[in-house]
């Protein structure tokens, strides 16, 4: 990823923790997330303490940032290099940005308003292992390498797998540092097991790093044979969701809008092709719906209108060809 450093995990979910924890995060303070997104995402600030504020997406199902800006314009004050949420008085302090189906929010909006607002950057990069800049100011950069923490998830439906595991990133010793130490049950004298903090089991197994090692060897592969089956159901007449044009994704999920969502995924069901709608909106879960949320719009739209069709690596042409032509029939 070009960082400097990296620390090995559980999961996801948890390198996402562990970022929010050594970021600072804590009882009280509030983080901007996505109301589109995984629920694995969003879980972790409640971990730390804090309170989620939940923000709309833009087109690319990504966190809208000219929204960010604006609710951080008409409903916040900066003081002192704190930014303070003036309904709650509760300090923000972090965005967390999720990546979304291997896509790339939109980063040089994410960075201008986090070093603006003196928020820290943590990217949910656990859909877009391999994803990267292609051209402006952070070409050549990967998802999860750009703000001050990253975190990948090798969940099972990953593209890349190790049956569990994550990894986190940054270029900032402290962070690495802190992650390593909270990881490994916060070890101050290991031989004398003395433990100054509360510390976790969040370690990544030997069994999963091995894997790992083998299935990262074959991430360019992956990533070409998603791209292919991308553009096969393209040009065998099934709209998908675009990707950024300034990108190189790793082609993780394929979105295609249809207006009758649900009878869809019912009816692939019934020809044994397995179909899902995007996630439930978190804001609109019942631990959340007291959550601070901005103008959610365009990701209850998405959320109504999205199926997800099959995508993973080893899907065969002919099983392209097969799925679609069905989702052609069925919407005639």
């Amino acid at each position: 990823m070009g960082t400097k450093g990296s620390v090995a995990c559980q999961s996801g979910t948890a390198g996402l923790h562990l970022a929010l924890l050594a970021c600072g995060v804590g009882p009280g303070d509030e983080v901007i997330v996505p109301a589109l997104t995984f629920i694995a995402a969003i879980n972790p600030v409640k971990y730390a303490g804090a309170e989620p504020v939940f923000m709309d997406c833009d087109d690319t199902l990504c966190m809208d940032m000219e929204k960010v800006d604006e609710y951080i314009r008409d409903h916040c004050s900066f003081e002192d290099g704190k930014l303070i949420n003036n309904r709650t008085n509760a300090q923000i302090k972090a965005m967390l940005v999720v990546h979304v189906f291997g896509n790339m929010a939109n980063m040089p909006g994410a960075l201008e308003l986090s070093q603006k607002y003196n928020l820290k950057l943590i990217e949910d990069a656990t859909e877009a292992l391999g994803t990267y800049y292609t051209e402006g100011a952070l070409k050549g950069k990967f998802a999860g390498a750009i703000g001050d923490v990253g975190v990948y998830s090798f969940n099972g439906n990953k593209i890349i797998t190790t049956g569990g595991g994550g990894m986190i990133v940054s270029n900032d010793d402290e962070i690495l540092s802190q992650t390593k130490y909270l990881s490994t049950q916060a070890k101050d004298d290991p031989v004398y097991f003395i433990h100054n903090h509360i510390g976790y089991n969040y370690r990544m197994t030997n069994v999963q790093a091995a894997i790992g090692l083998a299935q990262l060897e074959q991430l360019e592969t992956f990533i070409e044979t998603k791209k292919a089956n991308y553009f096969e159901y393209m040009n065998r007449g099934i709209a998908l969701l675009p990707f950024q044009s300034r990108i190189r994704p790793n082609y993780w999920f394929y979105s295609h809008l249809s207006k009758s969502r649900d009878e869809l995924i019912k009816d692939l069901g019934t020809a044994d092709i397995q179909a899902r709608p995007v996630w439930h909106l978190i804001c609109n879960l019942p631990m959340y719906t007291n959550a601070e949320r901005y103008k959610i719009e365009k990701a209850e739209w998405y959320y109504e209108n999205i199926v997800n069709i099959p995508c993973s690596s080893n899907l065969s042409t002919d099983d392209v060809i097969q799925v679609a032509a069905k989702i052609i029939e069925l919407e005639k």
